[in-house]
Parts: C-alpha cells; structure tokens; sequence
C-alpha cells in the first residue's frame, strides 16, 4: 500500500469541511466531463474542428467544453457534441445527506 503524502493527510483533513469537499466535488465533476469529451473525441481520431463541424458549433466551443475550467456546460449542447460523436450522455442525480433526511412537501389537491 501507497504511503500517505502530506499532501494526502491535508486533503483528507480539508475532505472533512463540508463546503470544502462541496467544492472539491463540483470540480472533480467539472473535470471528468471535460475528460471524458475530449478521450471520446480522441477515440474517434476526430479534431475539435471535426466535432465542431459535425455538432454544428464552433471550435471554441468545444474547446471550452474540454476544458476543466468551464462551467456552462449544457445538457442540450452535451448531447448534441456527445451525439456528434456517436455516444450518449446519462446524468446521474442522487440526494445529498443533507436533503435525503428534508421532509417532502405536501401535494396540493387542484379544487
């Protein structure tokens, strides 16, 4: 087994702040969406031009959307470049702690 860096003591302590893991969380999303574009792209032997072309965009824009920076991802805008690309996207959503245990609200009845 790996020994623990300091690096790894200080993230894990840092993992322990929830707004911090929050974060910590968003990015690493941010980054697997940007990865996973561009080793699809990559697979398929396409330049950003190419998939710019087949989507119908430009090739800033999917520059951006490889890049782990960019936060305006689109779920329409992912899945046209994605189908361009002979994929697919699934989104994945599931409860925090926080709101697993927040009561629902009542239904309303249409009188």
């Amino acid at each position: 087994m790996k020994k623990a860096t300091n690096f790894d003591r200080y993230l894990a302590r840092q993992l322990r702040t929830p707004s911090f893991a929050r974060r910590y969380r968003q990015a690493a999303e941010e980054w697997n969406v940007a990865l996973q574009l561009a080793a699809l792209r990559q697979a398929r032997g396409l330049t950003q031009s190419d998939v710019a072309r087949l989507a119908g965009t430009t090739q800033q824009q999917i520059s951006r959307m490889e890049s782990a920076d960019y936060q305006g991802h689109s779920l329409s805008m992912l899945r046209k470049v994605v189908a361009a690309l002979g994929g697919s996207v699934r989104v994945h959503i599931e409860p925090t702690r926080a709101a697993a245990g927040t009561p629902r609200l009542s239904q309303r009845r249409a009188a």
